[in-house]
């Protein structure tokens, strides 16, 4: 990656926070999650695949803010 001047960590944050996004019903934490709520599974995906969608947004916006600071 030193020749498209790519920072490895940079990378491994932005790869990390893109692979959370909407998540469903094959992840553990959604089983939890609508348990520990007592909700729908409808209503579990709704909530679970937003939560999860900010998370990685977020995740992503802090990734472009390190890499205007490294």
């Amino acid at each position: 990656m030193p020749t498209t001047g790519v920072s490895p960590e940079l990378m491994v944050i932005a790869v990390g926070s893109g692979s959370v996004i909407f998540s469903h019903v094959n992840d553990p934490g959604f089983w939890l999650f609508k348990e520990y709520f007592n909700l729908t599974i409808g209503e579990t995906i709704k909530s679970w695949s937003m939560l999860e969608t900010i998370i990685s947004v977020c995740g992503l916006i802090g990734c472009l803010l390190l890499g205007m600071v490294v």
